[in-house]
């Protein structure tokens, strides 16, 4: 990876699967794993795939998507800016996409912080979704990379 953030097109990708073995996708190889209770963030420098799964009584919508986890989302964020919601078809099934910008943290040294672009994919299936949100320094063209992670995604139960 270049030192801003540009994911290089010969950048392997190793296997991961949720601690119940209920879905897996590939990420990034070498880049650090944190997990924090439903949470799981594998990043390096600015880039980052963070997986989340929760319970759900109805899949996610176009409609759902912006009139109750787009605000949520704004309201989390500094300089949030959305782009577009939209769902699309992948192999493991229908996904609701939103595809934003945000500043990322302050930095605690420079106290500088870097726009993102973020694309997040909510996936549904038997009351449980699976979210992932890709981050990278907006300017960067990571579409390949995000597209393998995301067309790796599967269900397994």
């Amino acid at each position: 990876m270049t030192s801003g953030g540009d994911i290089p097109d010969t950048q392997a990708f190793v296997s991961f699967s949720s601690p119940d073995g209920s879905f897996s996708l590939k990420v990034p190889e070498g880049w650090g794993r944190t997990a924090t209770g439903s949470a799981t963030v594998f990043s390096d420098k600015l880039n980052s795939v963070r997986v989340d799964v929760a319970s759900v009584a109805t899949p996610a919508t176009i409609a759902s998507a912006t009139a109750v986890e787009v605000p949520a989302i704004k309201a989390a964020s500094r300089a949030f800016k959305l782009g577009a919601v939209w769902s699309e078809r992948h192999t493991a099934g229908d996904a609701v996409v939103v595809r934003y910008r945000v500043d990322s943290p302050l930095d605690p040294v420079t106290g500088k912080s870097v726009p993102l672009a973020v694309g997040r994919y909510e996936f549904v299936r038997h009351g449980r979704q699976v979210t992932i949100t890709l981050s990278a320094p907006v300017g960067y063209d990571n579409a390949d990379a995000w597209k393998t992670i995301v067309d790796s995604f599967g269900w397994h139960r």
